[in-house]
Formats: structure tokens, C-alpha cells, sequence
């Protein structure tokens, strides 16, 4: 696996390593043991997928909230995302940053974000799948998104019209969001 910063800290790009054949292909797309070496250490517990029926479908900008933040792992297994990770820690010096990245079945990158993160995608071919691990369980009481274009955070999407559930359309804004992130609480 080939494994690089993104800029934003504990945020990583993965590229596992595929075997190419007549047949198809073999990879190994994720192994606790060897992540450890590049400073991940989460134990994933719960495997989640996405199905995106259009192209430029918006999903985010979604996270835990404090005690149970949660670490994931994000990869596309049909088709291709604009992804973009926006550090929500309050406390951060690059609070409110974020990264984006294309990430697809074709280029076979994946994204680790550690707890204090949020993600957001926007779907860039039809029937796009998303794959996402996560290092704790999803907790009703604690799940929070943040309304996709805040100005304040400045995502740069390439869509005026997107496909929006109502939720993500009718999220607030990071200033009236009750976004608990830390630095000091969340695992890096």
C-alpha cells in the first residue's frame, strides 16, 4: 500500500496495491496490521455502503459528535466522488480547512479520516457505490451534518443543482451548528 498525507493532520490517501490479469484483479484494500506503520490504528467495526443513483448527488458534510466521534475509511467501488474532508475540530489550527479528492473505482484511492472530521461527497458519474468503514457505531443522538454550502467553510462543489436528501438540504450551518469536536478527545 502507498499511503501519503493530505494536508490536513492524521487525514491520509491510501492506494493499495492491485494485481492486474486476464482475469481481472486482486488487492488487497485493507490490512490493520500494515496501516499501523503509517499511524493508523483504529479498529473498524462496522462496514457501510452507499448507492448513488444521479450524478451530482451531495452527501454531507456528516460526523459524530463527542463521546462517540468516529474515525472511517472511504473508498468507491462503482463509479466516481469529488470528496472533501473538512476538519470540524474547534480547537484546530486548521479548523474549518478541508481537502478534496477524486476518488473512484478506476484510480482505486481511498481516503482514512480520523474522528473530528467531517465528509462530504458529490457523486461525478451515475450509480456510484461508496464504501465506508467506521471504527464505531452509528449513535442516532450524536449524528450531525452541517448544511453543504456554508459559505464559511467554502466547499467548492461543481454544481448549482444538486440531488440533496432533506436533511442535508435543511442542515445548519456551522454557526448555528453544536459541532463538539476537539482536538483533545478524538483519536488521531
Amino acid at each position: 500500500m502507498q499511503v501519503t498525507e493530505l494536508g490536513l493532520p492524521g487525514v491520509k490517501l491510501i492506494v493499495p496495491d492491485y494485481f492486474d490479469d486476464n482475469r481481472g484483479y486482486s488487492a488487497e484494500t485493507y490490512n490493520h496490521k500494515v496501516l499501523e506503520g503509517y499511524g493508523i490504528f483504529n479498529q473498524f467495526v462496522v462496514d457501510y455502503e452507499c448507492y448513488n443513483a444521479a450524478c451530482g448527488t451531495i452527501r454531507g458534510i456528516h460526523f459524530q459528535n463527542n463521546p462517540k466521534p468516529q474515525a472511517k475509511l472511504v473508498r468507491v467501488l462503482q463509479g466516481e466522488v469529488l470528496d472533501f474532508i473538512v476538519d470540524l475540530r474547534r480547537d484546530s489550527p486548521t479548523f474549518k480547512k478541508w481537502v478534496s479528492q477524486v476518488v473512484s473505482a478506476e484510480n482505486r484511492k481511498q481516503l482514512y479520516l480520523p474522528s473530528g472530521y467531517g465528509h462530504a461527497y458529490i457523486t461525478r458519474q451515475p450509480g456510484t457505490v461508496v464504501l465506508y468503514k467506521f471504527d464505531d457505531y452509528y449513535d442516532r443522538d450524536l449524528v450531525r451534518a452541517i448544511r453543504w454550502n456554508d459559505p464559511e467553510i467554502g466547499l467548492e462543489w461543481d454544481t448549482e443543482t444538486p440531488v440533496l436528501s432533506p436533511n442535508d438540504a435543511s442542515a445548519p450551518f456551522l454557526s448555528g451548528s453544536d459541532v463538539n469536536l476537539t482536538l483533545k478527545g478524538n483519536s488521531e
